[in-house]
C-alpha cells in the first residue's frame, strides 16, 4: 500500500492499494498533437537528448516537425484518432481551446472527457450551476462563527464552500476564522463569467 502525494491527483493522500501515482515515479515524454496536421507525437525528453545529464520537467513550446506550426500539449492520457478521422481532431481542437485536455497523475485518468459539442456544453452548464451554487452561498452568509465548537459545525456543514476559496480570502486564528466574503462573491462571480465565455463560444460555433 502506498500514499499518493502527487499534487494533479484528484485525490489528495488517498490510499491507493499496489500502485502509486504512476507519472509521479517515471518521467515520460510528453504527448503533443497537431490539429492542422491531424498527428500526435511524443517528444523527446531533455535528459534523453542531454546524455541522461538533464532531468528538468521544464517543457518549451514545441513545433509540429511537419508544418511547424505550435503543437498542443494533450497529456500521458492522450490517444490520437485516425489522421482521416476530421470530426474527431475538431473536436480535439475544441477541447483544447476551452482548457481540456488529457493531462493526470497517471491514478485514475484524466476523469469525464465530454465526446461531443452537446455533452461539451452541458458540462459546462453544470460547471456554471455548481459555481453560481458558491456564489450564493457567500452573497447570503452574515457573519462567520465565533469560537471553537461554532467553527468546527461551520466547517462540517458548508466544507464544501469554505475550502473552494484561495488562502488569500481567508484569515485569523484556527478556530477563529474570518472569510472576505465580498471578495470570495466576486472570485467566483469571475469564475462564472469564464464559463459563459466558453459557453457562448461553442454555442455560436455550433451555429455557423
Amino acid at each position: 500500500m502506498w500514499l499518493c502525494y502527487c499534487e494533479r491527483c484528484t485525490r489528495p493522500l488517498v490510499l491507493i492499494i499496489e500502485t502509486m501515482c504512476r507519472y509521479a515515479m517515471t518521467l515520460y515524454k510528453p504527448h503533443y498533437a497537431c490539429f492542422k496536421c491531424q498527428k500526435s507525437f511524443k517528444r523527446r525528453l531533455l535528459k534523453d537528448i542531454e546524455g541522461g545529464f538533464n532531468d528538468s520537467t521544464i517543457e518549451l513550446s514545441a513545433k509540429c516537425p511537419d508544418c511547424g506550426n505550435l503543437m498542443a500539449d494533450m497529456g500521458l492520457d492522450f490517444k490520437a484518432p485516425k489522421k482521416k478521422d476530421d470530426k474527431a481532431w475538431k473536436h480535439l481542437a475544441t477541447l483544447f481551446q476551452v482548457g481540456i485536455t488529457f493531462h493526470s497523475c497517471g491514478c485514475s485518468g484524466p476523469g469525464f472527457i465530454p465526446r461531443n459539442q452537446n455533452e461539451l456544453i452541458n458540462y459546462f452548464e453544470k460547471i456554471k450551476s455548481d459555481y453560481l451554487k458558491h456564489q450564493h452561498f457567500w452573497a447570503q452568509r452574515r457573519e462567520d462563527p465565533v469560537g471553537q465548537s461554532e467553527t468546527a459545525k461551520d466547517e462540517h456543514f458548508n466544507s464544501e464552500f469554505l475550502f473552494s476559496i484561495p488562502r488569500e480570502m481567508k484569515s485569523g486564528t484556527r478556530n477563529n476564522i474570518k472569510y472576505d466574503s465580498g471578495k470570495a462573491q466576486v472570485y467566483w462571480h469571475t469564475k462564472v463569467k469564464e464559463v459563459e465565455m466558453k459557453i457562448d463560444a461553442l454555442t455560436n460555433a455550433n451555429n455557423v
